[in-house]
């Protein structure tokens, strides 16, 4: 329960793992019925951070039965409008093509800036939107690959590619650089994710037979992400198609080539580059920490950076309360989860903080221009590929 963000926050033992699981054995054992009110505030209250599994002797699979729990209660219960809209956007090139580039616009405009001083829920939309701006101007550098490690192919996904494309190139340099060959995966979509997590089931599994054609297509050993979430769903495609007899096998095998970058790069030393003097802190996402837990790899990688000063974020492996969509339908208490959050960062004297996952990143740095603070995010792929291009200068 102490390892609860909810539970921290709420007091209320509803909103805890115990809680929560006993809610959903009531369901199984009809003692709750499936549209009760109260059972579904409960259970959209949770943040999915997963840190109850990574606390649990007995070994809970408690994501999975969360996201079981969540498509139950939407067979009776319509999603939320919000939700909705989102999910209808990642899902459809066509709308997400025109939202995340009306959003890239808006921020060149430097709208983003300025609106982020609008109060409530509106304000930190636009304030998430202006932590998406690089924090370092991207550098690039002749990556030269052997491609001695083996090929390599690279999910772009939908927030990364509309709105981190500079965290996307990085990530292909600095895998070219050490020795890995990067090929295309024409038509991957969504990972899923975001439905998934939201009891959409159905629409994650749809878009994760599209994402296993498209890289099975690309012929590559080892598929790279460098966003936790994504992550931590695609390597559970196996589960997610588990009862599909036609893609149960194909799913399973996908998720084992699955990598976060971080592990692909710590597993190259990585190759060193040059100086880079930053005060720098991490911040671990859940969906890597708790979900796939990757642990070692990101702080390998910024160790290996020359010059970087990295400094420990107390309770790095807290969940920030961003949690995909959660802070946009559930804001409140997303705001009571980051708050900690945000004081730690302060209390580092870091210039930087830096975590691999693009729902943390705009999360943390919404808060932090909406507290005015100079501090800004960024991915550890970015500053990996700041010193590549440091050193070759």
């Amino acid at each position: 329960m102490q390892a609860c963000p909810t539970y921290l926050v709420l007091d209320d033992e509803n909103d805890s793992p115990r809680g929560r699981i006993m809610l959903m054995r009531g369901v199984v054992e009809g003692a709750i019925a499936v549209d009760d009110p109260d059972l579904g505030r409960h259970i959209d209250r949770c943040l999915g951070c997963r840190a109850c599994e990574t606390a649990c002797p007995s070994g809970v699979p408690y994501g999975q039965l969360l996201e079981a729990t969540r498509a139950t209660i939407t067979s009776e219960q319509r999603i939320g409008i919000v939700s909705r809209m989102v999910l209808a956007t990642m899902a459809s090139p066509f709308l997400r093509a025109i939202a995340l580039g009306a959003a890239r616009l808006a921020r060149a405009l430097r709208l983003t800036s300025l609106l982020a001083r609008l109060p409530g829920r509106p304000g930190f939309a636009f304030a998430m939107l202006e932590a998406t701006r690089p924090a370092l101007s991207p550098v690039p550098w002749p990556a030269a690959s052997s491609g001695s490690r083996g090929t390599v192919a690279t999910l772009d996904g939908c927030v990364m590619d509309g709105l981190f494309g500079h965290v996307n190139a990085a990530t292909e340099r600095v895998l070219s650089g050490n020795d890995y060959r990067v090929v295309p995966a024409p038509g991957q979509q969504c990972c899923g994710a975001l439905h998934a997590h939201a009891g959409d089931l159905e629409g994650a599994r749809a878009l994760a037979r599209r994402n296993i054609e498209a890289f099975e297509r690309s012929g590559a050993a080892h598929i790279a992400v460098n966003a936790a979430g994504c992550g931590a769903m695609m390597k559970e495609y196996g589960h997610l198609l588990g009862q599909d007899e036609a893609w149960a096998e194909r799913a399973a095998r996908f998720g084992a080539r699955v990598r976060d970058v971080s592990e692909l790069l710590a597993a190259a030393g990585p190759a060193p580059g040059g100086r880079l003097p930053l005060r720098v802190t991490y911040d671990a996402p859940c969906h890597l920490h708790h979900a796939q837990l990757v642990v070692d790899a990101p702080l390998a990688v910024l160790r290996a950076i020359p010059g970087l000063d990295l400094v420990p974020l107390p309770d790095a492996e807290r969940c920030c309360g961003g949690a995909g969509i959660y802070n946009l339908v559930e804001p409140t208490i997303s705001a009571q989860v980051l708050a900690p959050k945000l004081d730690h960062v302060h209390e580092t004297g870091a210039v930087l903080v830096a975590t691999g996952n693009p729902g943390c990143h705009m999360q943390i740095g919404a808060g932090l221009v909406r507290r005015g603070s100079p501090v800004r995010c960024i991915h550890p792929v970015e500053l990996l590929d700041r010193s590549c291009a440091t050193g070759r200068t």
